[in-house]
Order: C-alpha cells, then sequence, then structure tokens
C-alpha cells in the first residue's frame, strides 16, 4: 500500500500540472514514502540477524544508489520526451515492481509480534538523541550544502544533477565496504569516525574558496551518510524485539523535528552569513561525536550505554 501510493503520485505529477493537484499529490507520495521507508527499516532490524545487519543496511544504501543513477541516467538519456513522460516512466516502473513483489513474495512469518502502541523508553535516550542529530546534520547537507555551491560557485542546473549522480554512484560501490567497516569495529567507532569527519567538512565549507575543492567536499560528505546506519544496527542490539516497529516509527518522527527546525532557522542564520551555518553544523556534528562516545564497544540490552556497567556471567545467568 506504502509503495502504491509512493509510485501512483509520480506517475500522475506530468499528467495534472496545476499546482494545487501537485500539491496533493506531493503529500500523497510523501505520506507513502515515509511509510515505506518506516516498515523498510523496521523488517530489517526484525528479520536479519544482528552480527549480518550492517551488511545488509549497506547493500540497501547501495541499492537505492544504483536505482537513482539509473534514474538520474535516465533523466539525461530521455529529456526530449519532457518532464510527463519521465514521470510517469518513473511512476509505472515503480508500480510494477510493487505488484511483482506483492506477488511473487505474499507473506513472511512474523517472527516476533510487534507493540501496536507508540513506546518511549528511557534506555533507549541515546538512541533517541542520535537520530535527532542525524536528522539535524541531514539538513546541513540537503538545503544548505547544494545552495553553497548553487550560490556562491554559481553551479547551473545540469552540474548539480551531475554531481548527484556522482554521489550515487560513489554510494553504490562505498556503501558495502562501510557495512563491513561497521560489522568489524562496531558502532562506536564507526559513527566516531563519520563525525570527526564530518567536523572537517563542515569547517571546510565554511571556508572552501574553490567549487571544485567544494563539490569534492559535498561527495565526501554524502559518503559519510552511509555510516549513520550504524545508529540503527546499535539500536538493533539494545533493543526488545518487540520494540522495534513502534520505536523505529518514533525515530522517524524524531528526525523530522529536526527537518522542520533546521531549515528555517538556519535559513536566517544563511542571511547573515553561510559561513556560520557550516560552523553551526560542525558544532552539531562535536555533539554527535559526544553522543556516539557515549555507545559501548559491545552495546547489548541493559548495556546501552558506558554509564551502564556490563553485568557478569553470573549475573546474566541469574537474571535469565
Amino acid at each position: 500500500l506504502s509503495l502504491t501510493l509512493l509510485a501512483a503520485p509520480v506517475a500522475l505529477f506530468g499528467l495534472l500540472p496545476e499546482l494545487a493537484p501537485v500539491m496533493i499529490l506531493t503529500l500523497l507520495m510523501s505520506t507513502g514514502f515515509h511509510y515505506f521507508a518506516t516498515s523498510q527499516l523496521s523488517l530489517t532490524l526484525q528479520w536479519i540477524d544482528k552480527d549480518h545487519a550492517p551488511v545488509a543496511l549497506s547493500r540497501q544504501v547501495a541499492a537505492a544508489g544504483f536505482a537513482a543513477a539509473s534514474a538520474f541516467l535516465l533523466c539525461f538519456a530521455a529529456e526530449h520526451l519532457g518532464y510527463a513522460a519521465l514521470y510517469f516512466i518513473g511512476g509505472a516502473v515503480g508500480l510494477g515492481l510493487t505488484v511483482y513483489l506483492a506477488l511473487a513474495y505474499p507473506r513472511y512469518a512474523e517472527r516476533v509480534a510487534q507493540r501496536k502502541k507508540i513506546i518511549l523508553r528511557t534506555r533507549y535516550w541515546l538512541f533517541y538523541a542520535l537520530t535527532f542529530m542525524s536528522g539535524a546534520r541531514r539538513q546541513i547537507f540537503t538545503v544548505f550544502a547544494g545552495f553553497l555551491l548553487v550560490e556562491k560557485f554559481n553551479y547551473s542546473l545540469q552540474e548539480i544533477a551531475l554531481l548527484y549522480l556522482l554521489n550515487h554512484v560513489v554510494s553504490m560501490v562505498v556503501a558495502p565496504y562501510i557495512g563491513r567497516l561497521i560489522r568489524r569495529f562496531g558502532e562506536r567507532r564507526a559513527l566516531i569516525l563519520e563525525y570527526s569527519g564530518l567536523i572537517i567538512v563542515f569547517l571546510s565549507y565554511a571556508v572552501v574558496e574553490s567549487g571544485l575543492v567544494a563539490a569534492g567536499i559535498y561527495v565526501l560528505d554524502h559518503v559519510f551518510f552511509a555510516m549513520a546506519i550504524a545508529i540503527n544496527s546499535y539500536f538493533q542490539k539494545i533493543a526488545d524485539q518487540e520494540d522495534i516497529a513502534s520505536t523505529i516509527a518514533v525515530s522517524f518522527t524524531i528526525n523530522h523535528i529536526a527537518a522542520v527546525v533546521i531549515p528555517s532557522l538556519f535559513g536566517l542564520i544563511w542571511l547573515l552569513s553561510p559561513s556560520y551555518v557550516f560552523i553551526a553544523g560542525a558544532l552539531m556534528a562535536l555533539v554527535s561525536l559526544f553522543l556516539s562516545m557515549l555507545i559501548p564497544l559491545d552495546p547489548r540490552k541493559h548495556h546501552e550505554t558506558v554509564f551502564i556497567a556490563r553485568p557478569n556471567a553470573a549475573t546474566e545467568s541469574a537474571t535469565k
């Protein structure tokens, strides 16, 4: 249902070019996308065992990169077709794949029954905090990094599109390696690496004077996105299995609090100086770095942060 709600409006975009229908279709598409994204992540964490989750999540990032790159290539190859045809092809492909998946994989057995109510647990607080900061960081990249390339370095529409294409190709290649890195070294080390790199990236945005260097920073910024899957694999290790669906839904809400606030607030800061926006982003990355240091080397249920001592074998046995 969510995939249908996502794909059908895309197919209709070019056929209903007036503002009101486009706004309605955008709302429907967004609803479908967010229901799908929440369900996809929830089911991944339910079905994939903890040791293989980072690799599975990274393969999803690579698959999404392949699909996005293919879509961009279609846009370049079929530019003469016009917007209506491109939207229709994209939506029709999505609907066709949805029907195929529904018929080919009609049912999966539910391993653990999920709680149906929204749940907030104190022991998940670090996951909530990391999720909020991740949402804030995403807005710096999504809104302001691209804006910097256009406003300061006069990147054209075609150049930005090519940069998007490059980002997706790089994600397709690099993401599986990042998944293996997280699996080998753990979520704590992976996130410390990500946020240490982001501090450098955001400070570089603030002072960069070369358009080519700025493009390189932009691609590197996008690569760090894949490391954010460590937040979800960390949650999988500390969570009650029956809490996964509800908590992932909550995490999407927390993530979007930042998505609503950051563009408006930082847009005002941008008017003062674009550099201030990226310096603020570096400070947010510093907060995220501090939070990532609170993740234990071996996170698990009842050992969610470094503040909680790991139970010894005798205590674990007695608890069981």
